[in-house]
């Protein structure tokens, strides 16, 4: 992502955009460049170092001059496939919520119930993996398995009712099932 970042940013500047656009046509060089463009051959390798560096261009020496062109590789992609993030890139959803479960758990039992309620229905859904789906619970049982994870198991319970991952019918509980 950083490329291609340091690609756009590259772009981002009217000289170095004129400089592609006459590559565009034609190879060319430095002293020609500045010619056409009205500029110092300073102001061009500066820009044509950079753009060499993010890959955008290529060069090649040709007795004394140092030949530039364009890295049509780059320019043939659609601008969706510069700008989409890589597929091996981390879901940042799963990546939160294993930091949420890591902040608030401390060897397997939960410090506090989080405050914020993202992170509460976070730490919920955590302790709800010990229950088993289809199970019906009396309240005997679903306070030892939350207490493994808290002493407060009556606000955890609680807690897992109000956010809809568990649900009650007289004293029979159990976990509510995704798709209903």
């Amino acid at each position: 992502m950083k490329e291609k970042l340091e690609l756009l940013k590259l772009l981002a500047d009217e000289t170095r955009l004129e400089i592609l656009n006459i590559l565009l046509r034609e190879d060319s060089y430095v002293e020609k460049l500045a010619c056409e463009l009205s500029l110092t051959p300073a102001t061009i390798c500066y820009h044509l170092k950079k753009m060499e560096g993010a890959g955008v261009v290529n060069c090649s020496r040709s007795q004394f001059y140092i030949i530039y062109s364009l890295n049509r590789e780059i320019f043939d992609k659609p601008l969706y496939e510069l700008i989409k993030k890589d597929e091996k890139a981390v879901n940042t959803e799963e990546k939160y919520k294993k930091e949420v479960i890591l902040h608030f758990f401390k060897y397997g039992k939960l410090t506090q119930l989080p405050t914020q309620r993202k992170k509460r229905e976070i730490v919920l859904a955590e302790i709800a993996k010990s229950f088993e789906k289809g199970k019906n619970y009396d309240e005997k049982e679903v306070n030892e398995i939350i207490h493994a994870f808290h002493d407060d198991h009556c606000t955890v319970r609680r807690e897992m009712i109000a956010c809809g991952i568990m649900a009650r019918e007289k004293e029979t509980y159990w976990l509510i099932d995704d798709n209903d």
